[in-house]
């Protein structure tokens, strides 16, 4: 069972939030609908970790964002689940640029995923145990955008596939389930990625931040 403060100003998401995740086993100990109240709520009830959309009042721009990215610089220890209702790429590596040590999971999701049950949950339980989750959503975005690109023309089908679960947050076991591969397989696959990409052997978070940068067409 894990504690859940919830941040969403929707009203009717928000409930429907609650009851999910209650019927699941986990307990909501606060649910609040703005930035302020998710910080005061996260210090009064010390949760095992917040869910929160990225807009939020007053602004409706990126308060929720900005409110979890404060709450990591004070609970380093933290997971943090954000939930974004359009693929903002800028968002999700914001999020991890924000993110410090990575003592924590962090997850960037889609709300439209929510409704794929268990597949909500599971990324909630990734993050819960210190992984990091971003949205195959994005992920496909940032692939698409920078599919002419000379450095990704030089990966193979099987590279490129490893390079979007990658992106996604999977690590090697996990990429290996999803594939039907050995780990062993995947490990020569990362590292013919990073090597192509001129990329560093990071892992966490860190190597999820340096393909998204790459990604975007930015320096890792």
């Amino acid at each position: 069972m894990l504690r859940i403060v919830l941040a969403e100003d929707a009203v009717l998401l928000r409930a429907g939030l609650v009851e999910l995740l209650t019927r699941s086993g986990h307990e909501v100990v606060a649910a609040v609908g703005d930035a302020e109240a998710l910080a005061r709520a996260v210090d009064e009830q010390h949760p095992d970790i917040v869910i929160t959309d990225v807009r939020m009042p007053p602004g409706f721009r990126d308060e929720g964002l900005k409110a979890a990215l404060e709450l990591r610089a004070r609970h380093d220890q933290l997971p943090v689940l954000v939930l974004s209702q359009y693929v903002a790429t800028a968002y999700a590596t914001q999020l991890l640029s924000g993110d410090g040590r990575g003592a924590a999971g962090l997850g960037y999701l889609l709300k439209d995923r929510v409704g794929e049950v268990s597949e909500f949950l599971d990324t909630l339980h990734r993050v819960a145990d210190g992984q990091t989750v971003i949205d195959p959503e994005v992920v496909r975005v940032l692939l698409t955008q920078q599919t002419a690109s000379r450095p990704l023309r030089q990966l193979t089908p099987r590279e490129r596939e490893v390079l979007a679960l990658m992106a996604e947050g999977l690590n090697n076991q996990l990429i290996a389930r999803r594939l039907s591969v050995t780990e062993a397989s995947v490990v020569k696959h990362s590292s013919n990625i990073f090597m192509k990409l001129n990329l560093g052997p990071t892992d966490g978070n860190r190597r999820v931040l340096a393909v998204l940068a790459h990604l975007r067409g930015e320096s890792p």
